[in-house]
């Protein structure tokens, strides 16, 4: 469909759109070209299948060379948000793990308030066949489900990025940023959670805690999903590390 404006500059921003093992290149620019439709312009990958650049991935793109151009490669999924303090998992279902799940309309007002609030953001998809492992899925705070018709409800990736970006975009007001009260930090990073995690699992491995090693990777995921619900800032996470020390020097 034409209908581009060629005399306006393209607007980005908003979430980041993090495409985990993706395996067309042609998928890959049609996602870009879904996103710079709606104003989105930060795109992550994690190791794409057929490597990056991608020549396939261009012609999909239809223009939206600058998403691409700009677009990062990760080694691993906890490398892609590392920088983010919210992450919002695009899948059919959430495994059995405690999670928020959203429609995208009702996710994007979530972002839209966490943005707003000084957080960043990013929605994470799954590769064509098998989409988000357990693991990726585990570093989520909300899982974000597509409501389709329940007899024929599979997407093409670049659909579901479609999607979940027009909701974004739809979804744009004039709301003054909402403003911290004083004294109040900002919310953790993904990295700054993370860190704390594998400290908490490596003392917890020293304790025995994971004594049963068969159901060591579920416990740990159930872990990550308790601390992920509670949207910690900063200073808490700092708190809990405190915490840890104390426990681990006790004798």
């Amino acid at each position: 469909m034409s209908g581009t404006d060629r005399t306006i500059v393209p607007g980005t921003g908003g979430p980041s759109v993090i495409l985990v093992e993706s395996q067309l290149g042609e998928n890959i620019g049609m996602c870009a070209r879904a996103m710079l439709n709606n104003g989105l312009g930060d795109m992550r990958l994690v190791q794409p299948r057929d490597g990056w650049p991608n020549p396939r991935a261009k012609s999909a793109a239809s223009g939206a060379d600058t998403v691409l151009e700009s677009a990062r490669v990760f080694e691993s999924t906890p490398a892609a948000i590392a920088d983010l303090t919210h992450v919002y998992a695009a899948s059919a279902r959430p495994r059995d793990m405690i999670k928020p799940v959203l429609t995208p309309r009702r996710a994007v007002a979530d972002m839209r308030r966490i943005v707003a609030e000084g957080g960043t953001v990013g929605i994470m998809y799954g590769g064509e066949r098998a989409g988000l492992s357990n693991d990726d899925i585990a570093c989520a705070d909300t899982v974000v489900q597509i409501p389709l018709n329940p007899g024929f409800s599979s997407l093409n990736l670049s659909h579901a990025v479609a999607v979940i970006s027009y909701e974004w975009f739809q979804s744009a007001d004039e709301t003054a940023p909402a403003v911290l009260p004083a004294g109040r930090t900002q919310p953790a990073t993904k990295e700054e959670l993370i860190n704390f995690f594998l400290r908490l699992e490596a003392a917890l491995d020293e304790c025995g805690f994971f004594h049963v090693v068969e159901k060591r990777a579920i416990m740990v995921r159930q872990v990550r999903n308790i601390f992920q619900r509670t949207g910690l800032m900063e200073q808490e996470v700092k708190t809990l590390h405190g915490i840890l020390s104390c426990l681990i020097r006790r004798p």
